[in-house]
This record gives structure tokens, sequence and C-alpha cells, in this order.
């Protein structure tokens, strides 16, 4: 699993005290913390930056390739920042996050992407929004955003679809509907593009203690079905057992088999069985809770875990 590091985000009041101070230190920290974990690129959100982004990001990327060699992923709205960014950039390949289908955006966002070298994510979102059904996301990718890649003649091997998770809560509905998208986004193009998702948006609105339950359930799921990178956690230890146990094979254990079977079922096309869950084993029970309302069997609550067990 190739993790883009998500922690260098603006919604952290950490994050934002520092970037206001212009703490080099706290940056260069969470950047190394992130990468020494694991991360193999990084993700800088830094908001619009309406008033200095033009400034600010410059400022970032020589603060953070000061230190770390992987690729700095532009997480914002603002083209013109992330510009001046890409032109201090001096190290590896870098991500331009994100184009959406949205004329403006789609016309204006894979050039700079294209005069950069950079890689771009692309959202299977257009002008009306981001569509529930798992065909219409893989339209966007297949009528809007391919086409524009090769009308300007960028690499689809460096178009990153990102066909969009949402949190369970309030959006459970999209849920299964983004496993489905990824699951065709592999077929629907000869070579297919690379694959991302932004991992914890599915717990966003979740009380924090369920957050990781959350994300990695999905995560394993999503490996079911080809999801070979994201941006996620690289400090969530719990996740990355999750990730190893499916990508090693390894049965050692009862909660590992089960991921084994909620990742195979995933990936037939099928579904996780009362009788492949251990009901005596809480953390099992707690994985089975969590794939029901992921796959919108059961209502989302945020008291779902405490809910009587249904078939």
């Amino acid at each position: 699993m190739y993790i883009i590091g998500e922690n260098i985000h603006i919604i952290s009041q950490r994050v934002k005290d520092a970037l206001a101070a212009k703490d080099a230190r706290f940056f260069q920290e969470l950047a190394v913390q992130q990468v020494e974990a694991g991360a193999q690129a990084l993700d800088l959100n830094l908001g619009p930056r309406k008033k200095d982004g033009t400034e600010v990001f410059p400022w970032i990327v020589e603060t953070v390739e000061a230190v770390v060699d992987v690729p700095l992923s532009f997480d914002s709205t603002n083209l013109e920042g992330i510009e001046a960014g890409l032109k201090k950039v001096t190290k590896a390949q870098p991500i331009i996050n994100s184009t959406s289908a949205e004329e403006e955006r789609l016309e204006k966002v894979p050039l700079v992407a294209k005069r950069y070298n950079t890689r771009l994510i692309a959202l299977t979102m257009g002008k009306s929004g981001i569509p529930v059904s798992a065909d219409e996301r893989v339209n966007i990718a297949l009528e809007k955003l391919i086409p524009r890649a090769l009308e300007i003649d960028f690499p689809i091997s460096d178009l990153i679809i990102d066909p969009l998770v949402l949190t369970v809560s309030g959006c459970q509905e999209y849920c299964p509907e983004l496993i489905e998208a990824i699951r065709t986004l592999q077929f629907a193009w000869d070579p297919p593009p690379p694959i991302s998702v932004g991992l914890s948006n599915v717990s966003n609105a979740v009380p924090r203690e369920n957050r990781p339950l959350i994300n990695r359930v999905y995560c394993v799921m999503l490996m079911g079905v080809g999801l070979k990178m994201m941006i996620a956690d690289p400090l969530d230890e719990a996740l990355k057992e999750a990730i190893r146990i499916v990508e090693q094979r390894d049965a050692s254990t009862p909660v590992g088999r089960l991921y084994l079977t909620l990742h195979d079922r995933v990936a037939a096309g099928e579904e996780l069985t009362v009788d492949d869950v251990d009901m005596s084993d809480p953390e099992q029970v707690a994985i089975w809770k969590t794939v029901q309302i992921l796959l919108n069997k059961v209502i989302y609550a945020d008291s779902y875990l405490q809910q009587a067990t249904t078939a």
C-alpha cells in the first residue's frame, strides 16, 4: 500500500498554529515522523491561503524538503499558490491534489500539472457535486477526466483517479458504491490509471474513539477490490497492521483470519456472513458491526457498536 501521509492538515489546530508562527521545526518533525512510519509521500493541506499562498507554499516546500526526500502532494484549491510551491520542488515528482471534472478546474489544473511534470489527483466530481452511484463516478472518469488528460498528452500513469470517500455518518449510501467504483475503474481503461482515496474521510464526524476501527475495516474492504494507494495516517499502527495482514496473508490470529476472509469476500463480490465471525470475540463482533454499516446494511448511529448484533 502506497500511503500519502495526511497529518500536515490545516484542520489540525497544532498545524494551524505552527503555520501562523512559521514554525519550521514543527513541520520538519512531523514530516520525518510520517516518513519514518512508512509514508511514501506527504500531503500538504494548508487550506486555500488566498492572501499568502504564493509565500506559504514555497516556504513549506523548502522546509519539508530540507528533511525528507519523498514526493509532496499540494492539497489546495489555490492554483497560484500551488504553482509557486512547485517552482521550489527539487526532489521527488510532486502531486497536485486535486482537480475535479468542473469545467474551470479541468481546463486549468491539468495544464499546470503537465507544465511542472507532476502527478495529478482527479476527483470524480462534476459541477453538480459527487454522484452516489459507482457507475456515475466511473463515467465521470471515463468521459471527463481521462479524455482531458489524453487531450493535453498528460500521461495516464500520472493521472490518479479519486472516486471520493464520504463519511458513513450522513453519507452512508456512498460507502458501498465507492467499493464498486474502485472495482470497476481498474477495468474501465487500458492501461488503467492509478486509484487513490482519502481513507479517513469515511469516519469524519464520527466519535473519535470509533474512527480508527472504521478506517481500518474500510481499508481492508477497499484492498479487496484492488486499492493500492491512499491518503491516510501513517502513525496509525492498527491500520498498518491490518494492511500488513492482508498483504502478507497472515492468518496466524483469529482477527487476522477475519480480515483476510473479509478481504477475500469483497474481492469475490460477496459479503461477509455471520458464520465467518466468532461472536464470542468482542473484536471480531466490532469488525462485523462495522462492515454492516459500511455496506449500508444497518443504519449508522454513533452508538452502533453498542447495538444488538444483527445477522
